[in-house]
């Protein structure tokens, strides 16, 4: 595999996702902002390496790819342990069910986009967004931490070793921290959240760590 170039927002849900399963392959790579708050992400540049004007996209393998799951997939048949998606059926269809509930149900409605149409057609400013926010992000959460209640979930999401739906969620208790947003009580997802932090590849994604400077 060639070094994967990832395009990618500091702040986004879906680049923090692949960074971190980036960095749990052991797969260095460079990073090329795209200023989602500057309108980069509809550069013509940008636009031929995804038509619909989202990041991340990543190039690796003489590829162009989109989709933060694809990828995350994708990166999973090519590359060695440690694995990210389970082989028996029934595991694997759990971690793909937590991942989605994330990823297709609570980002896409808090999406930079959404929250600034939302705005536009009502008028709202910071308050209509944090109100948007908390409308869905808590929720969403809950529905994780009752999906938690399995005998499969160990210290992390599906047993004791991370897989994608641990990339999906750090990413989204990210983003409800940072709408001040409190979790705290939900146990199961903080004692998956401590396991996760705990490791070097969650923190090495950590938006921080790619802020502007």
């Amino acid at each position: 595999m060639t070094k994967p170039i990832l395009y990618d927002y500091w702040r986004s849900s879906a680049g923090y996702r692949v960074r971190i399963a980036l960095n749990l392959k052991g797969l260095p790579f460079d990073s090329v902002p795209i200023d989602l708050l500057a309108g980069a992400q509809r550069s013509p540049e940008h636009l031929e390496r995804n038509p619909q004007g989202l990041v991340p996209a990543i190039d690796l393998d003489g590829e162009t790819l989109t989709q933060s799951l694809a990828i995350i997939e994708y990166l999973d048949e090519t590359t060695p342990a440690p694995w990210l998606i389970p082989d028996q059926a029934t595991a694997r269809a759990r971690v793909r069910s937590l991942s989605h509930a994330i990823a297709m149900d609570i980002h896409p409605v808090c999406n930079l986009k959404v929250v600034r149409h939302v705005c536009d057609l009502t008028g709202g400013g910071d308050e209509t967004k944090a109100a948007w926010m908390r409308a869905f992000i808590r929720p969403g959460i809950e529905a994780i931490e009752t999906l938690l209640d399995h005998p499969s979930t160990g210290a992390f999401c599906h047993g004791d070793a991370p897989t994608m739906a641990d990339c999906c969620l750090i990413p989204q208790l990210y983003n409800a921290e940072r709408w001040s947003i409190d979790h705290s009580d939900l146990t199961r997802t903080s004692r998956v959240a401590a396991s996760c932090n705990a490791l070097e590849a969650f923190q090495a994604a950590h938006p921080d760590r790619f802020a502007p400077t």
